[in-house]
């Protein structure tokens, strides 16, 4: 333990003024906002290792890190124990609101009665049955309901986090938020809430207004901006910047300040979108053979409606043997930690070498909690299961999809609900694992069929890791490339409410570090089949393109 007076950021890190002051307040709660790019993940890790550090986070006590998706849980966690090390992060518990919710439930599960009461071996689908089954939207409010009913469970909560860390604090909804407010509210447990206000896509997802200043009076916290964005090149940062300064004029910083000729926004218009798709697709096929700008750093984004705004330009991406990645449905599962492990366990079996997959998947299959014993024969058990599993793939007939099937489900057999559960709360109990576990082979035989049956590369595509990525706004929020491409920057494009769909758009050109290019149709043709509302004659989104206007 050290002093609070000699802490400095681990790994030699600078934080800005505001970022350094959030990372080593104790005495009062936080309500960071802050643009894309500006650090608020890495501020959190480092808020991490200060209290760990110097005892502000006291032992036993522990830190809980909440966010709202699986995969920026499992970056929070890797990141602190990059700057912690691992037994300090050993006492820092990062989940998502439903994995936290799921916790309270098994916990606690006793203290639900009538409508609410819970069987031992309860599951989590896509239907609740009374008793044995419910869906994973009641995984918060049951949570709730633990807390209000028991005063044990509200103590043990307490008693066990002294900080709380809330990330992405501008999409809490008011059943979160509340679960928040009956865990914590009115104890001497320090909360830090980050997010970007100017993020707030998620509206229709019933996220509060005004959730920050909401926050600020139920906890008396301390509100602080950061306002620098790393990410993006100083061009784009101007555009960002203009942004800003209608968004939120208080936040804006002086054009001096990010003075410089780096980066490039390109404005393309074309007549109809059938010219677009095959002018999009030569600068692509340009960034990655000529600027060799690999795929998977390159993103075209839409604001809704993907299949069909993005339809015509797919086709002619495959016209071109481009690789690509419809992110329509694949990212929210390529995302669970399921179906990375699935993927890890396909590049040892099928694969040559595969040292950082077989690294990852010892990390699974061998706990700390083990002793030696113990862990030798895992390591032994587990070696063998692989050799018999490549030999299962080369030596079984039937299609594709079946000899992955066979090859994997000894393997995941012998994970079991324990070792899952270590990769999610949500898997330790019901069929979620099983089933995620099934949906990620199914995609990757589809993957592999479209590609010669070679499953390499399939899992390659399926994680996006050699493919351009085709992407709804809302899926990028969080992700950062090096290129990318907005289509239909037209007013019948972005046709919502005015302070919505420009953070939207402000979400979409943050996400770009080095170029943004953004394109106009005068007309789209109705998509075959589609029903519903099409304009086909179109109009540029004269205020959003001004942006890119104002930093030339």
């Amino acid at each position: 333990m050290i002093s609070p007076a000699v802490w400095t950021p681990a790994d030699g890190l600078k934080l800005e003024p505001n970022a350094l002051e959030a990372a080593m307040e104790t005495r009062q709660s936080i309500a960071l906002t802050a643009g894309p790019g500006a650090g608020k993940t890495e501020m959190l890790a480092q808020r991490a290792d200060f209290l760990l550090r110097t005892g502000g986070c006291r032992y036993p006590r522990r830190i809980l890190a909440i966010s709202f998706k699986v995969d920026a849980s499992a970056s929070l966690r890797e990141r602190v124990r990059r700057r912690c090390g691992l037994e300090l992060a050993s006492r820092f518990d990062s989940h998502t609101f439903h994995a936290f919710g799921k916790r309270l439930i098994d916990r606690f599960r006793p203290v639900l009665t009538g409508a609410d009461q819970l069987n031992p071996d309860y599951t989590v689908g896509e239907h609740r049955i009374q008793g044995s089954a419910i869906e994973f939207r009641d995984l918060v409010l049951l949570a709730l309901r633990v807390l209000t009913v028991s005063a044990y469970a509200r103590n043990a909560i307490r008693q066990t986090y002294s900080h709380v860390f809330l990330d992405e604090f501008q999409d809490c909804n008011s059943d979160q938020y509340e679960l928040i407010c009956r865990a914590f509210h009115g104890t001497n447990t320090l909360l830090t809430a980050v997010g970007d206000t100017k993020q707030r896509i998620m509206a229709w997802a019933g996220a509060l207004e005004g959730i920050f200043g909401r926050f600020a009076l139920d906890f008396n916290a301390r509100g602080l901006n950061l306002y620098q964005n790393f990410r993006s090149l100083p061009r784009l940062r101007r555009m960002q910047n203009a942004m800003v300064k209608i968004m939120d004029p208080q936040a804006a910083v002086p054009d001096a300040e990010l003075a410089g000729d780096g980066g490039e926004i390109i404005t393309l218009d074309f007549p109809d979108d059938a010219q677009e798709a095959a002018a999009v697709a030569q600068e692509i096929h340009g960034w990655i053979a000529i600027d060799e700008t690999q795929p998977a750093q390159i993103a075209v984004l839409v604001s809704k409606q993907l299949e069909q705004y993005a339809a015509p330009l797919m086709r002619e991406l495959s016209a071109r043997a481009i690789p690509f990645r419809n992110d329509h449905e694949i990212q929210d599962l390529a995302s669970e930690p399921a179906a990375g492990l699935v993927v890890d366990l396909l590049r040892v079996v099928c694969g040559e070498r595969e040292p950082d997959a077989y690294s990852r998947l010892m990390g699974v299959i061998v706990s700390g909690d083990l002793d030696e014993d113990s862990a030798y024969n895992d390591r032994a058990t587990w070696n063998s299961l692989l050799d018999s599993a490549r030999e299962q793939f080369q030596a079984l007939s039937g299609s594709l999809a079946q000899r992955l099937n066979e090859a994997v489900r000894p393997l995941v057999s012998f994970l079991g609900p324990t070792r899952a559960a270590g990769l999610s709360a949500e898997y330790e109990h019901g069929g979620r694992f099983a089933d995620l576990v099934s949906q990620t082979l199914s995609r990757i035989a589809e993957f592999a069929s479209l590609y010669g049956g070679e499953v390499l590369v399939a899992l390659r595509r399926f994680m996006g890791e050699d493919a351009v990525r085709i992407l709804t706004i809302h899926k990028s929020k969080g992700l950062e490339f090096d290129t990318v491409v907005i289509l239909g920057v037209e007013a019948e494009t972005f046709w919502g409410k005015a302070d919505e769909e420009r953070s939207a758009y402000f979400v979409g050109i943050s996400r770009a570090k080095r170029r943004l290019v953004l394109t106009t149709a005068a007309r789209r043709a109705r998509p075959e089949g589609f029903q519903r509302r099409w304009n086909e004659v179109r109009h540029p989104h004269e205020e959003f393109l001004g942006y890119a206007a104002s930093t030339k």
